[in-house]
């Protein structure tokens, strides 16, 4: 059996991992690379496989990293199944024709190529098949997977591979996503039992983040900041999960009175799109979030929210007198209405962003949260000076000691690798030197395109 990565090795984004056994060939994800842009150059780069010789795709969540090149998959001639949970395959689709958007967008203004387009996406969508948690399911001759909770996102999964081998089976670990428990809605991460193999990401394996009651705290904050400065809240959020964290905490902040009524705009088509789906799958949220529901809360609706779905509500935003709430993506602020508000308000010293999410290398998001004094939107220079809060309590990834947790679980039986991938070089080099030391198992970074017979 062989495994293969083709990205996020030494980065977060694009995600993809090429298994190949004697009668099957599949791969864990399909995600697109991002940075600068939307779609970066790597996204058009040849495929080192065949897609029409994949027989299936596992896909572990509806972030784009994970699954924004599944309609270029299609229309360069895959036609297997593509196997999830199903409150990802609905997440998967609207996030779907959203980056086909998104794309076409970015190129009228900068020009060069379309990676896909709608017609692409709608084709690949009939090809998802959901799979329940904790239901082994045979997938080919000699594959059987099993997804499990990874508390990342809403229905964000955990994939259980088995390789049936003559008369001996390996079992293949693929972590996703690991959440960051305890958080809002999402249940708490899985435990697995054991693993021959595991792939483990590595997002903030170098990194300890702050107590989770922080969030709370400093949201309000910076609320409160905002309205005492008569200036400008901007929050860029991506539309699953974080949209949603937030707007739960903002209710529950408000339902308390920890905060006076200060309008708070959702100005992402994607996130409103999102609630609704989130409404469906309210049997996947934590206990919590349940009893909420059934003591009657509206979890993401209070006084002084506005949902601006159209072009014009979210210039409406701007004709609004501060202080005020802006939510807008796109997480990492390399696209999506955001911009325009960053345009705005960054100028303007009595606003504030508040970053809650992770930048990848070369995104504006990272610029900011890096300390750029000017910065440029759309050709244009902008001035810094919106004082800039960046916090990691926020992040639905498992940090180091959570990740090390979660690893350490895996000992009937104990893995006899782990691959880390899905993170920075240090972030990566961190964790495997973490894993080494206090798990004593061998550990391997791969590097893109780098191939392994397990």
């Amino acid at each position: 059996m062989e495994i293969s990565f083709h990205g996020a090795a030494g980065e977060v984004t694009g995600s993809c991992i090429l298994v190949k056994t004697k009668k099957t060939k599949f791969l864990v994800d399909c995600g697109m690379f991002q940075g600068t842009q939307f779609a970066r150059e790597e996204n058009f780069e040849s495929w080192p496989f065949d897609p029409a010789e994949i027989d299936f795709v596992i896909l572990t969540h509806a972030h784009v990293d994970h699954c924004g090149r599944l309609p270029k998959l299609y229309a360069d001639g895959f036609k297997g199944k593509i196997y999830c949970t199903g409150a990802t395959k609905e997440l998967a689709e609207i996030i779907l024709l959203d980056a086909a958007k998104v794309i076409k967008e970015e190129v009228r203004r900068h020009g060069g190529e379309i990676l896909y387009r709608d017609k692409d996406v709608y084709g690949v969508v009939p090809l998802f098949w959901s799979l329940d948690y904790g239901q082994k399911q045979k997938l080919s001759p000699d594959t059987t997977v099993c997804l499990r909770d990874a508390g990342h996102i809403l229905g964000s999964a955990i994939a259980e591979v088995w390789i049936k081998e003559g008369l001996k089976s390996k079992k293949i670990v693929f972590s996703g996503d690991l959440g960051n428990p305890p958080a809002p809605i999402v249940r708490d991460t899985d435990f697995i039992d054991g693993a021959d193999y595991i792939v483990v990401e590595s997002t903030y394996g170098g990194r300890i983040h702050e107590p989770a009651e922080m969030r709370s705290q400093i949201l309000r904050q910076s609320i409160l900041d905002s309205i005492g400065r008569g200036g400008v809240l901007m929050i860029p959020t991506f539309a699953l999960e974080r949209t949603q964290e937030v707007l739960y905490e903002l209710n529950y902040l408000h339902e308390t009175r920890q905060i006076p009524k200060v309008p708070v705009y959702l100005d992402s088509p994607l996130a409103i799109d999102a609630l609704d789906i989130y409404k469906r799958y309210t049997h996947l949220f934590d206990a919590e979030a349940k009893e909420r529901i059934n003591s009657g809360d509206a979890l993401f609706n209070f006084a002084g929210l506005e949902l601006a779905r159209t072009a014009e509500q979210s210039k409406r935003i701007n004709r609004v007198a501060a202080p005020k709430v802006i939510l807008a993506g796109s997480g990492m602020a390399n696209g999506g209405r955001i911009m325009f508000h960053l345009k705005l308000y960054l100028p303007d010293n009595k606003s504030q962003l508040l970053i809650i999410s992770y930048q990848a290398e070369g995104s504006l998001g990272r610029l900011l949260k890096d300390g750029a004094k000017r910065v440029t939107i759309d050709g244009e220079k902008v001035a810094v000076k919106a004082k800039i809060i960046a916090i990691g309590s926020y992040s639905s990834h498992a940090d180091q000691p959570k990740l090390l947790h979660w690893l350490k679980s895996v000992d009937s039986p104990r893995p006899k690798m782990i691959f880390v991938n899905h993170g920075e070089g240090k972030s990566s080099l961190m964790l495997a030197d973490g894993i080494r030391q206090k798990l004593g198992v061998e550990t391997i970074i791969p590097e893109k395109d780098q191939r392994f017979t397990i």
